[in-house]
C-alpha cells in the first residue's frame, strides 16, 4: 500500500492523517496538542518548538499505529492556521514565538495606516486588522531583538506556519498563494508581494519566501529523524481554502463553512476578483498552473475555542464533547434568554471591530451551566448567521444549503441550531476532517495522481440538517435581540 501523508497544523493541535493513494479513503489520524501562551491581554502566542514537535510527534505517533517506516508515503501536503506568523534563522531555529492570528497587538498600527485602508483592500483583497500577518512581522521587525540581529545578519526568514513546516522539513524557503494571500502583502492580481506594501510597513521583500503555485514539488524531506529522505512536500494550503477544496468546491458558486477554533464561511468566486460590500474578504482559493482561482471569505474568530473556554477557564465541562448533552438537557420551555457574545479576541466579518470583547448577558439567579453552554452554542450559531448574511447582501440570493465541517460539526444540536437559525439546511459530509482531506488531495493533485475534475468522485454526505419550525420562532426573536446588543455594545 502506498499513502499520503496529511500534516494539519491548527491552532490548538496538530494532526497528522493517512489517506490512500490508491482510492484517497481516509485512514487514521494522530494529534497531539500544544500550549497557548498569553503574555499580555491581547496577546497570543505559540511556540514554534512546541509546534514543530507535537508535528513530528503526530506523525511519528500515525506510522508507529499503523506499522509504516514512512517507505510508504509517496507525497506529503501541508494545511495550517493562517496568518500566525513565525521569524527563524536560516538554521530552521525560532528567533521569537509566533504571533498568532488571533494576537491584537497591533490595532494601534492598523489605525495609524487607516488612510491607506482603501489601497491595501484594492490590492490583497483584506481590510486593516490585527488580524493579519503584515502588521506582525513589522511588529516582530520593530519589537524583537533577536529579530533585529538575524536581519543584521543577513540570517532572517519569515513566514506563516506552513512556511516554516516547510523549511524544517526540506530547507527550502516558500510558501503557496493562498497562505500568501493572508498577509497583507500579496497582490492578487499578480501573485506577488506587492512592494508599495512593503514599503509602507517597512518589510524587506528578501526576508520573505517565494509564493508558489498550491500544488507541485515545494520540496523534499532531508535530514529527519522521523520521515526518510524524498518524500515529495506537493499541497500547500491554508486550512479554510484547504477545507474549500477537501469539500471540492472547486467551481464558482460553491460554498463551504469551517467549524474549528474559529469558523470560516468561504464560497468560490473562480477567477474572478470579486470585491465585498457587506464585510467579507477577497481571497486567493488556491492556484493552479499560475492560474488563481479566488474566494469570498466570512471570518469568526471564535467559534469551538468559546467551547473550549468553558473547559478550561470556567471548567463546567471537563471535555468539550460533553457540551452538546449539556445543553440539550434544557427543555424548550425552559431556555432563558442569555446571550453569550464569544468576540474574546475582537470580531471579524462583518462588524470588524477588533476592539470588541467577549459578554454574557441575561443572567439570573437561577441560571446553571447548562443555560450557559446552550448559550454558548447558540452565539457561535448566531455568530456565523452574521458571515451567512454578509454572503446574502453580496450574492443577492438565499443561502438554501451550506456543506459544514471542522470538528465542532459533530455536535449534532449545533448543526440542528445552525439550520434552524439561519434557514437553510446544514449539510455534514462523512469526511468531517476536511482540511486534512483537503491538503491530501492538493498533495496527489501535486504529483499528478489526481485532476482537478476528480475531487468531486471522493465527496460523500453523511447527515443533512433541516430548519426545526418549533426552534425557529424563538431563535428568530433570540437573534433580533443578538443584533441589538451588538448595536448597543459595539458600535
Amino acid at each position: 500500500m502506498k499513502y499520503i501523508l496529511a500534516i494539519d497544523q491548527g491552532t490548538t493541535s496538530s494532526k497528522a492523517c493517512l489517506i490512500s493513494a490508491d482510492t484517497y479513503k481516509f485512514i487514521d489520524k494522530q494529534g497531539q496538542e500544544f500550549p497557548q501562551h498569553y503574555p499580555e491581554s491581547g496577546h497570543v502566542e505559540h511556540d514554534l518548538n512546541d509546534i514543530w514537535n507535537s508535528v513530528k510527534n503526530s506523525v511519528t505517533s500515525l506510522l508507529n499505529k499503523n506499522n509504516l517506516t514512512g517507505s510508504e508515503i509517496i507525497a506529503i501536503g501541508i494545511t495550517n492556521q493562517r496568518e500566525t506568523t513565525c521569524a527563524f534563522n536560516k538554521k530552521g531555529e525560532p528567533l521569537a514565538r509566533a504571533i498568532v492570528w488571533q494576537d491584537r497587538r497591533t490595532y494601534d498600527k492598523c489605525q495609524t495606516l487607516k488612510n491607506k485602508e482603501a489601497l491595501f483592500k484594492k490590492k490583497t483583497g483584506l481590510t486593516l486588522d490585527p488580524y493579519f500577518s503584515g502588521t506582525k512581522i513589522q511588529w516582530l521587525l520593530e519589537n524583537n531583538s533577536n529579530v533585529k540581529k538575524a536581519l543584521d545578519a543577513s540570517d532572517l526568514l519569515v513566514g506563516t506556519v506552513d512556511t516554516f513546516l516547510l523549511y524544517k522539513l526540506t530547507g527550502v524557503h516558500a510558501t503557496d498563494a493562498s497562505n500568501a494571500s493572508r498577509t497583507l502583502l500579496m497582490n492578487l492580481e499578480t501573485g506577488d508581494w506587492d512592494d508599495e506594501l512593503l514599503s509602507i510597513l517597512n518589510i524587506p521583500r528578501k526576508i520573505l519566501p517565494k509564493v508558489c503555485d498550491s500544488f507541485g514539488t515545494f520540496g523534499k524531506t532531508s535530514k529527519l529523524d522521523f520521515l526518510p529522505d524524498g518524500i515529495n512536500i506537493s499541497g500547500i494550503l491554508g486550512d479554510q481554502q484547504s477545507a474549500l477544496f477537501g469539500q471540492a468546491a472547486i467551481n464558482a458558486g460553491e460554498a463551504k463553512c469551517t467549524y474549528g477554533t474559529g469558523a470560516f464561511a468561504l464560497t468560490n468566486t473562480g477567477k474572478r476578483i470579486v470585491y465585498s460590500n457587506s464585510g467579507l474578504l477577497t481571497t486567493v482559493a488556491f492556484q493552479h498552473q499560475g492560474q488563481r482561482t479566488f474566494a469570498l471569505e466570512g471570518s469568526c474568530y471564535i467559534a469551538g475555542a468559546a467551547v473550549q473556554w468553558l473547559r478550561d477557564e470556567l471548567k463546567i465541562i471537563e471535555s468539550s464533547s460533553e457540551i452538546e448533552a449539556l445543553a440539550k438537557s434544557i427543555p424548550q420551555n425552559q431556555m432563558q434568554n442569555i446571550l453569550f457574545l464569544p468576540f474574546f479576541t475582537g470580531m471579524g466579518t462583518p462588524h470588524w471591530k477588533s476592539e470588541a470583547k467577549g459578554a454574557i448577558i441575561g443572567l439570573t439567579r437561577d441560571t446553571g451551566r447548562n443555560h450557559i453552554a446552550a448559550a454558548c452554542l447558540e452565539g457561535i450559531a448566531f455568530s456565523i448567521n452574521d458571515l451567512f448574511g454578509a454572503m446574502e447582501k453580496d450574492s443577492g440570493e438565499k443561502i438554501k444549503s451550506i456543506n459544514v465541517d471542522g470538528g465542532a460539526v459533530s455536535n449534532n444540536f449545533l448543526m440542528e441550531l445552525q439550520a434552524s437559525v439561519s434557514h437553510c439546511e446544514i449539510i455534514r459530509p462523512e469526511i468531517i476532517e476536511t482540511t486534512a482531506y483537503g491538503a491530501a488531495l492538493a498533495a496527489a493533485v501535486g504529483i499528478n495522481t489526481l485532476g482537478l475534475n476528480d475531487l468531486k468522485k471522493f465527496w460523500r454526505e453523511d447527515k443533512r440538517f433541516v430548519p426545526q419550525k418549533e426552534k425557529t420562532t424563538y431563535l428568530d426573536k433570540k437573534y433580533l435581540q443578538w443584533k441589538d446588543v451588538i448595536k448597543r455594545l459595539y458600535y
